[in-house]
């Protein structure tokens, strides 16, 4: 029902823009435009979708795996095995060169289908799926607040699993386990451990945790195609004072642009509010590209979408959003530190989604 409530919304907006077809990529990476007009998540190899103003999506997929798939999980689409779907999806195209198509993202899309000399012509439709990707659906909402009540489950396991002596990739392969167990086989995790050697988070490696360390992770597992994120840190052992004082920061900081968000600010306001923080302290090197990438960013159907939370993104956030806001970032004393919570923009501001306490927790050494 909610693939079929998200094709008509798209044909709506289509019909409104006068476009007769809109083209959508998907790959193994980045498949959140391919999924919302097929409802299907391309595994492997390469798709392209092709939405017509009367409703009817063709889907153009380069494995034989992959079509089996689409096949087994997907209802009302004419699915098509093509070894090149650029091809296929031009010979499909000809036949409507005199009307409006788009394409989305169309920085994506296999040059061939843009270049000029073919018989059609596609505009740039990303804005327009795009504003469908950031403003969802009660049905959307619901099921990252699913993964969200996830997301904070498997923190808990995270930290049972987080004892001295064992390995970064045992703790991740717990969580999985879990996740997995819950009929959940996406997410995306990274992780890290140390003291002031660590300046980010990466998938696991062989490093065994010890005392003293801080140990960060990120958790993004997903319901019906639906991500949603939590980010926090602990200590094995007792936190020191520095790792205290360093904690109260990103809290604070975390806090503050949270509270910033309601309908019409930008998401520049909030990475503002949040940096702003940092640089109270005398940390405001520590919020620039040097250390750190985004202070949050969009959730949705990908782990890292539109908008990116930093001081020039301009897009406003309007009821329907969902973001996490997480002011995550390398501290000189203490080392990388993250604190992340999930949220909906709602008509008064932030609700929150995820729930698991806002504190430096502290694992036995």
């Amino acid at each position: 029902m909610l693939a079929e409530e998200r094709r008509r919304r798209l044909v709506g907006a289509m019909v409104e823009a006068g476009l007769e077809a809109m083209v959508v990529y998907g790959n193994a990476w980045q498949g959140d435009y391919l999924r919302y007009v097929s409802d299907f998540g391309i595994l492997e190899g390469h798709g392209l979708a092709v939405v017509t103003a009367d409703g009817a999506c063709r889907l153009f997929l380069d494995s034989v795996v992959e079509v089996e798939r689409a096949e087994g999980e997907t209802a009302g689409l004419d699915i098509r095995l093509a070894r090149d779907v650029a091809s296929a999806v031009g010979g499909d195209l000809d036949r409507m060169a005199n009307h409006r198509l788009a394409a989305a993202p169309r920085r994506f899309m296999p040059h061939w289908l843009t270049e000029a000399g073919r018989s059609f012509a596609l505009e740039d439709g990303t804005a327009l799926v795009d504003k469908l990707l950031l403003h969802k659906l009660p049905g959307e909402i619901a099921d990252i607040r699913r993964a969200a009540q996830l997301a904070d489950d498997g923190y808990g396991v995270f930290r049972a699993a987080a004892v001295t002596g064992r390995r970064q990739y045992e703790l991740v392969a717990d969580v999985e386990a879990f996740f997995r167990a819950k009929g959940c086989p996406d997410n995306f995790m990274i992780m890290g451990s140390g003291g002031v050697d660590v300046r980010g988070m990466a998938p696991p490696s062989p490093r065994r945790l010890a005392p003293g360390d801080l140990v960060t992770t990120e958790l993004t597992p997903a319901v019906d195609g639906y991500y949603a994120q939590i980010c926090r840190t602990l200590v094995v052992g007792r936190a020191n004072d520095a790792q205290k004082r360093a904690f109260g920061v990103y809290l604070e900081a975390m806090e503050v642009g949270i509270a910033a968000v309601r309908p019409g600010v930008t998401a520049a306001d909030v990475a503002r509010a949040e940096n702003d923080v940092f640089r109270r302290y005398g940390l405001g090197d520590y919020v620039t590209n040097k250390y750190t990438r985004v202070r949050g960013h969009g959730l949705g159907m990908f782990v890292d979408s539109k908008p990116h939370i930093l001081e020039d993104v301009d897009v406003v956030l309007e009821a329907g959003m969902v973001i996490v806001v997480h002011p995550n970032t390398y501290h000189p004393e203490v080392g990388y530190m993250v604190l992340g919570d999930a949220v909906v923009v709602t008509a008064t501001g932030a609700d929150v989604l995820t729930r698991t306490p806002r504190e430096l927790f502290e694992v036995p050494a």
